[in-house]
């Protein structure tokens, strides 16, 4: 059976209404999943993620290897026992630190060699390893290792790096299916990921080759990497066109609220991005009459809240002024506050996204119209 079900398409754009089951609960898509790196989502805990209307958030394999480790999470139970979450976690494999840390590995067919950012010592990942170490971890959502490449980048290189990424996740679905069926454990999802930089054949053929192979869901990696907004669009609408309509498709690392709107109308269900809570902790509030720099001087007797439309804690409570009052006193509660209101609104966007797409009105959807269901 399929975990993803399509309950409603839009009748005006490509957006669906869809249903993923996983082990530790259903999602409601399209859905955002605040990013949690390493096992936490910065400066908020996971009651107020709950509260804040979270389906689901992202951990990454890498970061938890080398930190605290495996043997320690293994000894608490798993990932959801350890952070105290018992709704889904998708795990990243650490594909992106292969791009983002790139002066600490060598790239080679077998696997990655990272030099560890913390401590120097050397770690060799393979795709059979990142399955093994997603498995202890027990994530709902399973990512293969992948190579995301920089912007701008050869032809030659990218292709060589979709070769590679396909070649990881066939080994990775191989020694999935070995490990849950010897182990008899729940069964965690694992998704491929198209990569292929910004040429069109490449993104096509590593599409169509993971089709071929056959996962549980479709991610389109490699994007935000440096590249234009209207190439990243052009880009992401094209490989659309190659994942099948019934499987779940995923974008990732891509996060504003625009880009959500846009992606969504295109055929995406589900995003992961650190934008709000990274936003949020330098002081930038997303509301639904645009961004609101809250150290700006012009909010200091500001008395109304970061969102009159708003009805989040930090918004029922808390004014414009004693929230700048926090961050220029360098008060924690500042940036947890404006973290916290970011995230529900960004889940709120969501919910309101999937209203729309439920009654046929997702064509002429805004950000004004966050708040409106």
């Amino acid at each position: 059976m399929m975990p993803f079900t399509i309950l409603h398409q839009d009748t005006k754009t490509k957006a669906r209404l869809g249903r993923l089951k996983t082990t530790h609960g259903v999602i409601e898509t399209p859905a955002f999943m605040p990013v949690g790196t390493q096992g936490t989502v910065k400066a908020l805990s996971p009651g107020e993620l709950f509260e804040a209307g979270s389906q689901i958030i992202l951990g990454n394999a890498y970061h938890l290897y080398l930190r605290p480790g495996l043997k320690v999470i293994k000894n608490a139970g798993g990932l959801h026992k350890f952070i105290s979450w018992d709704k889904p976690i998708l795990t990243d494999s650490g594909g992106y630190q292969v791009f983002s840390l790139a002066g600490f590995r060598k790239v080679r067919d077998e696997g990655v060699e990272f030099q560890s950012h913390l401590d120097g010592s050397r770690h060799f990942l393979t795709a059979e390893k990142v399955i093994e170490i997603e498995n202890i971890l027990g994530s709902d959502i399973m990512m293969p290792l992948d190579e995301c490449v920089h912007y701008p980048c050869s032809y030659e290189y990218a292709k060589a790096a979709m070769q590679r990424t396909t070649d990881w996740a066939r080994r990775s679905k191989i020694v999935r299916s070995r490990r849950s069926e010897a182990a008899g454990q729940k069964p965690q999802l694992l998704f491929g990921i198209v990569q292929g930089a910004t040429y069109e054949d490449l993104r096509k053929q590593s599409a169509r080759e993971l089709v071929e192979i056959g996962f549980d869901g479709y991610a389109i990696g490699g994007l935000s990497v440096g590249e234009h907004k209207d190439l990243r669009y052009n880009i992401m609408s094209f490989t659309l066109q190659y994942l099948p309509g019934d499987s779940l498709r995923y974008l990732m690392g891509i996060g504003t609220p625009e880009d959500i709107i846009q992606a969504v109308k295109s055929g995406v269900d589900i995003f992961d991005c650190v934008i709000p809570t990274r936003y949020g902790r330098n002081g930038t509030a997303f509301t639904s009459t645009g961004k609101v720099v809250i150290r700006n001087a012009l909010y200091a007797d500001d008395l109304s809240p970061l969102d009159k439309d708003c009805d989040c804690y930090t918004c029922k409570n808390f004014s414009r002024s004693y929230i700048r009052h926090l961050f220029n006193v360098e008060e924690i509660l500042g940036l947890r506050l404006v973290s916290f209101h970011n995230i529900y609104f960004y889940n709120n966007l969501l919910k309101s996204i999937r209203q729309a797409i439920r009654e046929n009105r997702l064509e002429d959807f805004s950000l004004h119209q966050s708040y409106a269901c």
